[in-house]
């Protein structure tokens, strides 16, 4: 179990360094990556994922809760047993990394935070937000996108045949560039509950100058809405992907 909990802290870490990183970079005043975009976020958080999981491979690199319990949920549709010790370790090494790295990505851009007069936009590099605040249909995108991401991780599960090693995360990286870029509009798809929560702590607790509130009334959103499409997912894959 230590090197489980090691590998998800490490891994998740890592996500969160480089995902809250590529935020802070096109976001906060006088970066040398002010205004970038979205689209350089999307391929940014994908990067993230592919460093992510290339450092926890120790523990089948889940770095996200909704990827976990979809996978539980997958068992449970096959009739399998859940270890529900081990599930609890993965949650709480992912929300523990989340933390950490949005700590390191304070840490690399704390002039820039210094510099920033907005505290929405600080709080945006930590956590998401909706463009349009209506908390059923943020719910229901952020189900949707997270039920593509684990549904999509488990399809890829099944290519026995193809072994391209370390490469294989690159698939994910793409699969979250092509979320982001197809269904992170309208809530900036934190489709991870430990990728929103972690951060979201940390910028409670961080002496960040003029940071404003961390918008705890919306929080529940990016931590439900994921539980609810990875577990649809996994509970849902025996039936809607072909056996191969």
């Amino acid at each position: 179990m230590g090197a489980l909990f090691l590998s998800e802290v490490v891994g998740t870490a890592m996500l969160l360094l480089l995902g809250a990183g590529v935020v802070a970079n096109t976001a906060l005043t006088k970066s040398k990556g002010n205004g970038t975009g979205f689209l350089f976020v999307n391929f940014g958080w994908g990067l993230a994922v592919f460093a992510g999981v290339l450092v926890s491979q120790a523990s089948g690199a889940h770095i996200n809760p909704a990827v976990t319990l979809g996978l539980a949920a997958q068992s449970i549709a096959k009739g399998e047993a859940v270890d529900w010790a081990k599930v609890g370790v993965y949650l709480i090494a992912q929300l523990i990394g989340a933390f950490i790295g949005a700590v390191l990505a304070w840490v690399a851009y704390k002039q820039h935070f210094d510099e920033e007069p907005d505290p929405a936009t600080k709080l945006g590099v930590f956590s998401t937000g909706p463009a349009i605040r209506n908390y059923g249909w943020n719910l229901a995108t952020e189900a949707i996108g997270t039920f593509v991401l684990v549904f999509v991780i488990i399809a890829a599960g099944s290519w026995k045949s193809v072994d391209l090693g370390w490469l294989s995360a690159l698939g994910v990286a793409l699969l979250v560039v092509g979320i982001g870029a197809s269904l992170g509009g309208p809530t900036g798809y934190a489709i991870n509950p430990a990728r929103d929560l972690g951060p979201r702590i940390a910028h409670a607790v961080l002496p960040i100058k003029g940071k404003g509130d961390s918008d705890w009334s919306y929080s529940w959103v990016p931590v439900v809405g994921p539980i609810i499409g990875g577990v649809l997912a996994g509970l849902l894959a025996g039936y809607l992907l072909p056996v191969m």
